[in-house]
């Protein structure tokens, strides 16, 4: 069992919410638009961190974090974009879909099933404060023998 927490679109402002939410996860995932290398080193200096870089994210973020990222935890594939079904993407989801699909870069929450493609798609809305979405928002969940489980959306409060 592995307890994730997920956030997107930071564009470089830091919450300490951040840390208090995912203190019960094993690990933090950015799904994109990180927005400065502080924002990030604090998280991965928090817990085990994974991240792609998104559309406003200079180059010493693009160094250390792939556009795109594919990987398996407990047993789930997951694979994440910083936006939707890119055309860039989706090939590879229509030949070889994850059972996870994390996408960040809309500022919109969503959690959906995939039903063409047997994958969960969720994309965490927006943790900054730069950005038309009026609600800051994270994501937690757990992956358990590569089911998904105990979903949680939290709002940290109005912009």
């Amino acid at each position: 069992m592995t307890r994730i927490g997920l956030l997107s679109d930071t564009h470089a402002y830091w919450d300490e919410k951040y840390l208090e939410y995912f203190e019960p996860c094993d690990e933090i995932w950015h799904a994109g638009d990180i927005g400065s290398l502080e924002v990030a080193e604090k998280l991965a200096a928090f817990r085990p961190f994974r991240a792609v870089y998104g559309n406003i994210d200079g180059q010493e973020i693009r160094k250390l974090y792939p556009q795109i990222n594919r990987f398996t935890v407990d047993g789930a594939e997951v694979g994440g974009y910083p936006g939707k079904y890119d055309p860039s993407i989706i090939g590879s989801l229509m030949t070889r879909p994850p059972k996870l699909f994390i996408s960040g870069h809309s500022h919109i929450l969503k959690v959906k099933y995939d039903k063409t493609l047997d994958m969960l798609h969720i994309n965490p809305g927006a943790a900054g404060m730069s950005g038309f979405h009026k609600v800051r928002t994270l994501v937690r969940f757990v992956i358990n023998q590569g089911a998904f489980q105990d979903l949680e959306v939290i709002e940290l409060a109005d912009k």
